[in-house]
């Protein structure tokens, strides 16, 4: 699915306010932009300016916090609309959201908020994608999201849930890296075997962020630099998925351009790293196997 629908655009960053007259300026070397939709869902103004100077130069994804799939309020048809007028003009190569609610009864509560992991809120769940996706007349990505709770109800673990929903609905996987090691930690599962349990042919993004540590539990903040024990379970998910489109996300205590390009490149090198590793090992069983016959 993914190769054929979603091209691979390397290592990028995602756009952000501070950032704007920088990369106008200067067009740093960076492979990709991914930009919050609902920050350029406006009528006019300078972040559309901005969007359609960046987009001339670099290749943009819409990432979505308000699409609140997971809600028992209505599909929000004129915020799809909205989102779809936006991806028609700006061309993303893909639009994604989070597999969350984030408001009930009309209310937005600004907040990405999980689901119980049951066989019927699955597939309540993907049939609202479905919906939202014959919407954007495009298949959409979903991300996993960072928990502190889980409910007594759930059935199945987040990551059956997860690749129930997208087998489901037919979309694809944004698969957030730091939520799976957050997650892993505040709820005593091994990240790995969630990892390990997603299809390969899912993923069509990757997310790598930093968190908070509160000593009982992390807090996805994305205003840290991006942990080792993070990197290393990013190493693992490239030699599970083999090369991905790998964003930095970085959303408070943003550091300067150069060092969100510097993690991007950070990515690339271990990503390549690990590439070349596999390469070799599977050179020597080849040849291993050749002696063998032999």
């Amino acid at each position: 699915m993914k190769h054929k629908e979603f091209p691979f655009l390397g290592f990028g960053v995602g756009l952000r306010s501070p950032h704007y007259s920088y990369v106008l300026e200067y067009q740093p070397a960076i492979d990709w932009f991914e930009v919050i939709s609902e920050n350029f869902m406006v009528a006019g103004g300078r972040p559309l300016e901005v969007l359609e100077k960046v987009r001339e130069r670099y290749p943009l994804v819409l990432h979505g916090v308000s699409m609140s799939l997971g809600s028992t309020d209505a599909l929000n048809r004129k915020y799809l609309g909205e989102l779809a007028r936006l991806a028609r003009r700006f061309e993303p190569a893909w639009v994604s959201d989070h597999l969350c609610w984030t408001g009930v009864s009309g209310h937005n509560l600004h907040d990405l908020l999980p689901l119980p992991y049951t066989e019927e809120t699955l597939r309540y769940v993907a049939n609202r994608i479905r919906q939202a996706q014959e919407i954007l007349g495009r298949r959409i990505l979903i991300e996993n999201v960072s928990s502190y709770m889980e409910f007594t109800i759930s059935t199945l673990s987040e990551w059956e849930f997860l690749v129930g929903v997208a087998e489901e609905a037919d979309c694809g996987i944004l698969l957030d890296i730091n939520n799976i090691y957050v997650n892993a930690f505040n709820h005593r599962f091994d990240p790995k075997r969630y990892i390990d349990a997603i299809p390969r042919e899912r993923v069509v993004q990757i997310h790598l962020a930093g968190h908070s540590n509160h000593g009982a539990y992390l807090l996805d903040t994305h205003d840290h630099p991006i942990c080792e024990d993070v990197w290393a379970l990013y190493e693992h998910a490239v030699r599970r998925f083999g090369e991905v489109s790998t964003l930095i996300e970085w959303d408070d205590n943003i550091p300067e351009f150069d060092e969100l390009a510097a993690t991007a490149e950070e990515a690339r090198r271990r990503c390549k790293a690990v590439l070349e590793e596999t390469s070799v090992r599977h050179e020597a069983r080849s040849e291993k196997a050749s002696d063998t016959a032999l």
